[in-house]
């Protein structure tokens, strides 16, 4: 069966009737569906009760002339498209009418092809910034800061700092943290919610790429530049022109490319690998590591000039491990986000499969937390996801021993504090730090019940 062509309403206005007459008839001969209006008051009026998808108007009429009706449509319906129509010798005025926001402007007497091409070009037009609007409110809904689900203080502070240095656009940011955390996707929240959301997002992954091949990548090269250079090359860098790039893994970078980096963090400028020309470095810098950038810099492997460069802002990302207050929410938005493209019901987690997930230590983080939700949910059928469903490797039978290397505690308190209430709090405490914000281990470790700290949290 055919799709139905939308109905598209077209608004002509113009002062003399025969004119308007014919353009009325023209405009239906040509399958649109057409409004008239005699005057620009009749054409607001007309605005107000329809859905106007382009409006033609003349430019010389009494009362209101095109030009001022124009400026009314522009203030309050600025994303219909308007084509003038302006008098022959008139070119000045149809000019004019462009740099007040029309899409175009039509001598009279106007020809028919001229007037329909001009009309779809505009349609046309206006349906693609539609579009690019639509997708742009969707990769900020994908990417914003909200989007990133996180109950956890030391999550929330990161993210504090990410909304702060995402409006100052010439600041080189260093987002750190382990494998799976979140690197990218604080980085894309941080390009998105900038005024650099309009360019070009780029990734590359230092280590991914063969180091012989990484400055070809980013820096581009010219024919010729060295053998088998048998055309120019467009670099990463010249991609993100405009925009943010984000050099992954940058703890990986040869050390032989460091300071080209770190030129072009210093004077903004670069070159393509064969040529001498300089190219303004107009795009923002995010790194990120799951390394330790100090010690690579003790070992002698990373430059310190680059890591003080790139460190200006640091952003840390905590293990999950650390945050174990955020997988219920994490694995819940995960689930209902995949039960749609599973197309099951899927009614929530059970209470033990839950428990399994919180006293899992997650050694690959969020990302492998999303993993293993995918896996349950292929697996499950219309049920609540139980432990039968989770790849998980059961860590509730260890003994205390090997939950922490050194299970001694030592409490320190002030005598005038020293309460059995404190010494409670300071010893539950102690025993979450030794066990890495893991409950279930710290009571392991204890030898009390989990449900201690949820009690202690609400009192």
């Amino acid at each position: 069966m055919n799709k139905q062509k939308p109905t598209i309403n077209i608004l002509a206005v113009d002062d003399v009737n025969s004119v308007l007459f014919l353009l009325k008839n023209q405009l239906r001969q040509w399958g649109f569906n057409p409004f008239t209006a005699t005057n620009g008051h009749e054409a607001l009026k007309a605005l107000e009760t329809n859905t106007i998808s382009l409006i033609i108007s003349d430019q010389e009429m009494p009362q209101m002339d095109g030009l001022e009706l124009l400026k009314n449509v522009k203030s309050k319906y600025p994303d219909i498209p308007f084509i003038m129509l302006t008098g022959y010798g008139t070119i000045d005025k149809g000019v004019e009418s462009i740099k007040n926001g029309a899409d175009d402007y039509v001598l009279k007497p106007y020809n028919l092809e001229e007037l329909l091409v001009k009309i779809n070009h505009a349609l046309m037009f206006h349906e693609i910034c539609e579009s690019n609007k639509k997708l742009k409110d969707q990769l900020l809904n994908l990417f914003s800061f909200q989007n990133i689900i996180t109950r956890s203080p030391t999550m929330m502070k990161a993210l504090k700092l990410a909304e702060k240095v995402s409006k100052s656009v010439k600041t080189t940011v260093c987002i750190s943290g382990e494998s799976g955390t979140g690197k990218e996707l604080m980085a894309r929240a941080i390009h998105f919610e900038s005024v650099k959301m309009e360019n070009n997002f780029i990734a590359i992954n230092c280590a991914g790429i063969p180091s012989g091949l990484l400055e070809s990548e980013l820096f581009g090269h010219v024919k010729g530049a060295f053998t088998g250079a048998d055309k120019e090359h467009t670099g990463k860098f010249e991609l993100a022109q405009g925009g943010t790039i984000l050099l992954d893994e940058i703890g990986d970078m040869p050390l032989d490319l460091q300071p080209k980096i770190l030129r072009i963090i210093q004077e903004r400028v670069y070159e393509k690998i064969g040529s001498n020309k300089l190219i303004n470095a107009d795009f923002r810098i995010i790194t990120a590591t799951h390394r330790d950038l100090g010690k690579l810099v003790k070992d002698g492997m990373f430059r310190e000039d680059l890591f003080h460069r790139i460190n200006s802002f640091p952003i840390a990302l905590p293990p999950l491990r650390y945050r174990t207050e955020d997988i219920p929410f994490l694995a819940n938005h995960f689930l209902k986000k995949l039960r749609e493209e599973v197309g099951k019901s899927l009614p929530g987690i059970a209470q033990k499969a839950m428990e399994a997930l919180m006293d899992y230590n997650w050694p690959g983080n969020v990302r492998e937390l999303k993993n293993c939700i995918e896996r349950a949910t292929i697996l499950a059928d219309n049920e609540l996801i139980n432990l039968s469903h989770l790849h998980i490797k059961s860590q509730i039978h260890q003994t205390s021993d090997e939950l922490v290397d050194n299970k001694n505690i030592n409490i320190s308190i002030k005598p005038e504090e020293f309460t059995l209430e404190n010494v409670i709090n300071k010893t539950l405490s102690l025993a979450l730090e030794k066990c890495k914000n893991n409950k279930s281990k710290a009571a392991g470790l204890l030898k009390v019940d989990r449900r201690i700290y949820y009690r202690k949290k609400k009192e």
